[in-house]
């Protein structure tokens, strides 16, 4: 055939994720509703319940607002900034792909701090952009040494640097004096700090009140905490000038309206809005302590993380992983981060954490 797509395009390599692959499962004959998901990073306690009875009073058969203006404000009432200063996203994927379509040509550099999100290296590379690396290492628990930061920062003059903190897989979370720092070694880059966790952090503090920089732009996930995975809906918050550049290449009505909906609903103290989040996030920490507790003494010791999911090493992750699935539980086979020896476990309720506890205990006579 000889139509073929952008070079760019045609070597890329789709980007795995956390959570059910619905085909995997109907080819080894298992039922998705017998599956207990640990390898994706959601809130196990699902949305505010008042978030389910306001759906379906949203009249799809309409557009959606293709400004999310109502969702925006009630973002920026909670948040303390402009309504001008925020963009809803399908995701905060969809504005990571923006962002690099906005500001990224063909040779730009990008600094990426692995191992992380996968999606950042899938947009780099639509873009064209060459990625260069820091790779963080399992001797130090993964932390920063945020000296190399800065030096790769002043050797290669990248276009863009990604920072996801806290940092997904590892969930090592990052203090407010290194988001400083990097803003500093880097004032003609575009810094992107990805908080989609920032949720479930005990002491997390926001990077938004950074933004008057005019070089940062924060991402928030509301399909972690608010358990809204199903309908995608992120946002991304920066000076008002990186904010027009992103609406210049967001597609139309890319919030659906049920998405819309919901992120309202969640956030309005009827339902519960941070009281809810904390309510769950103490459910998790519980959960959490408990499988460290029991994995600790199968010989699996969990990795430090400040977060809701963490790291434990296994040896061999895929075989690991294949084992539990045939038990009916899903963790994370960390392969795709370049951590072949390790799985992510996100904790889910008690009850259904017992149940992995006894699953590993099975898998590992």
């Amino acid at each position: 055939m000889s139509l073929r797509p952008r070079p760019e395009i045609e070597n890329m390599e789709i980007c795995p994720h956390g959570g059910i692959n619905y085909a995997e499962l109907a080819a080894m004959g298992i039922q998705p509703e017998d599956i207990l998901d640990f390898s994706a990073n959601l809130n196990p306690f699902g949305p505010p319940p008042e978030v389910k009875e306001h759906l379906g009073k949203v009249d799809v058969s309409y557009y959606p607002d293709p400004e999310a203006i109502s969702l925006r404000e009630s973002l920026a009432n909670s948040l303390n900034v402009g309504t001008e200063n925020i963009l809803a996203g399908n995701g905060s994927t969809e504005i990571i792909r923006l962002a690099m379509q906005a500001y990224l040509t063909q040779g730009n550099r990008v600094l990426i701090i692995e191992p992380t999100f996968g999606e950042y290296e899938v947009a780099c590379q639509i873009a064209g952009a060459e990625i260069i690396r820091q790779k963080l290492s399992s001797a130090n628990d993964f932390q920063l040494d945020m000296a190399e930061t800065e030096e790769l920062i002043h050797k290669h003059t990248p276009k863009v640097v990604f920072l996801c903190n806290p940092n997904n897989p590892t969930g090592r979370y990052f203090d407010r004096t290194h988001v400083e720092r990097l803003l500093g070694s880097a004032p003609e880059s575009l810094i992107i700090i990805d908080e989609a966790y920032l949720t479930f952090v005990d002491y997390g503090e926001s990077s938004i009140d950074l933004i008057e920089s005019g070089n940062l732009l924060v991402l928030r996930s509301m399909t972690k905490g608010y358990a809204l995975a199903g309908l995608r809906l992120g946002y991304g918050v920066a000076s008002e000038g990186i904010i027009s550049t992103l609406r210049c290449v967001c597609p139309p009505w890319n919030v659906n309206a049920l998405a819309q909906e919901a992120g309202i609903i969640a956030m309005q103290p009827a339902s519960g809005g941070p009281d809810y989040l904390e309510h769950c996030r103490q459910e998790l920490i519980k959960a959490k302590n408990y499988l460290i507790k029991e994995l600790s003494e199968l010989g699996l010791p969990p990795l430090p993380s400040e977060v809701n999911f963490f790291l434990v090493k296994v040896g061999d992750a895929s075989g690991f992983r294949q084992r539990l699935l045939h038990k009916g539980m899903l963790v994370r086979d960390c392969t795709s981060f370049g951590l072949p020896d390790y799985i992510r476990i996100a904790p889910r309720t008690l009850p259904e954490c017992k149940r992995l506890i006894e699953a590993a205990r099975e898998i590992s006579k």
